[in-house]
């Protein structure tokens, strides 16, 4: 089943949110709206915004006030990625150019900057302490994320606590706290929000996790991007820390960012894919997984409790 028809049910509330992202990062300055739209159309599978959706179903749901926190967590999301590709010097994010390439590092900062600001100026809208409350430590998390990255960056010597850790603070928590402050806002009991912060965690991590073996392992049409950008990028991901385990494909990752021949960067890669670095990947994803279902147990039966197991399903086997 494709992902989009797992949560066809809520297809009218997420046309809702979609059109108050595009109605949130308007403004006069039309070099920063065409910028900002230009990342928003490129489209994206808004898992964050439907977790928020999810989770608001456990208790009262109301589109109109849930829709705030949803909009304002795929904005930070949105943001974060400009951000990143600007640290990446990427040419390509969703098969489109990014926003850093067809303008330049100024102006993609700045963009990045104005939507993290029009994200809290969404989630302003809630009030509730613990929500913000909630949302300022993710903040923190994230920009933590950010700098972690810039600093490990050819850095061959890291460990898994490293990368975990990493990849914990740029995508798990922001997915943890979707089903979180979704749940948050729709009033429901702290055991269950907190259960579904455990949960979001998990999926998160082995969605991060799945990512980077795709990084690898799918084609370039596939990913909107070419295959191995991260490596090639100086992003050690879990394939690569495993890969290196091998005296001889330590030697040559460590060179990679040397190399300019594109045969040799493709055999480097393709060693890669034929160690046992992609299934021992696959396997720690899986053990992930394994949690969050485990913390989905402990949910109230329904549609909710369904749609989350097969989408997080769907998020350990997908193909890009």
């Amino acid at each position: 089943m494709k992902l989009k028809m797992m949560y066809s049910f809520l297809n009218n509330d997420l046309q809702i949110i979609e059109d108050e992202l595009e109605a949130t990062i308007q403004t006069e300055r039309a070099l920063l709206q065409e910028a900002s739209l230009h990342l928003l159309q490129a489209g994206g599978k808004r898992i964050r915004p439907v977790f928020v959706l999810l989770a608001a179903k456990l208790g009262t749901y109301d589109i109109h006030k849930v829709k705030n926190v949803a909009v304002a967590l795929e904005l930070m999301h949105m943001a974060s990625l400009v951000h990143d590709d600007v640290i990446d010097d990427a040419e390509l994010r969703r098969g489109k150019a990014t926003i850093k390439a067809k303008w330049d590092n100024r102006i993609a900062m700045y963009t990045g900057d104005y939507i993290f600001a029009r994200s809290l100026e969404m989630m302003t809208k809630l009030d509730d302490i613990e929500a913000h409350r909630i949302l300022s430590n993710t903040l923190v998390e994230l920009c933590k994320g950010e700098i972690e990255q810039i600093r490990d960056k050819y850095n061959y010597g890291q460990n898994l606590r490293t990368y975990l850790r990493r990849i914990k603070r740029k995508t798990a928590i922001l997915i943890a706290v979707s089903c979180q402050l979704g749940a948050i806002t729709a009033g429901v009991p702290a055991s269950v929000h907190q259960s579904l912060y455990w949960f979001g965690y998990y999926v998160g991590m082995s969605f991060q996790i799945t990512d980077d073996i795709l990084d690898f392992t799918s084609t370039e049409e596939q990913l909107g991007k070419p295959a191995g950008s991260d490596l090639l990028q100086g992003n050690i991901t879990l394939p690569v820390l495993y890969a290196m385990e091998n005296p001889v494909l330590n030697e040559k990752i460590r060179q990679i960012h040397e190399q300019s021949d594109a045969n040799e960067i493709k055999e480097i890669i393709d060693l890669i894919k034929s160690s046992d670095a992609i299934q021992r990947s696959f396997a720690l994803s899986d053990r992930y997984l394994e949690k969050a279902f485990k913390e989905l147990e402990k949910l109230p039966n329904g549609i909710a409790k369904r749609t989350f197991n097969n989408v997080a399903k769907y998020i350990g086997k997908r193909k890009y």
